[in-house]
């Protein structure tokens, strides 16, 4: 579970960024925190897609190999019954 007060703090730091990085134009605040949001929940979300597919491919179970019973030609020939 994510720290609520670490998620918060690097949303805060986030959004400062965006705000310097934007010119510092006042009164654009809240598109800042909402892209940091983004930003932030997305790099979390990647992460734990990642840890989450690590983990499954060791706990997969490896397949058993299927073989295929290979059946016998047919006969060619069109008489039904036994050829005496």
């Amino acid at each position: 579970m994510i720290d609520r007060e670490k998620l918060e703090e690097e949303i805060r730091q986030v959004a400062y960024e965006l705000y310097v990085k934007s010119g510092c134009i006042e009164g654009k605040d809240l598109d800042n925190w909402l892209e940091a949001e983004r930003i932030v929940l997305a790099r979390y979300e990647s992460e734990k897609m990642s840890k989450h597919s690590e983990t499954d491919v060791e706990e997969k179970p490896k397949r058993k190999r299927v073989t295929k019973k290979v059946s016998k030609p047919k006969s060619k020939c069109k008489g039904k019954g036994k050829k005496s």
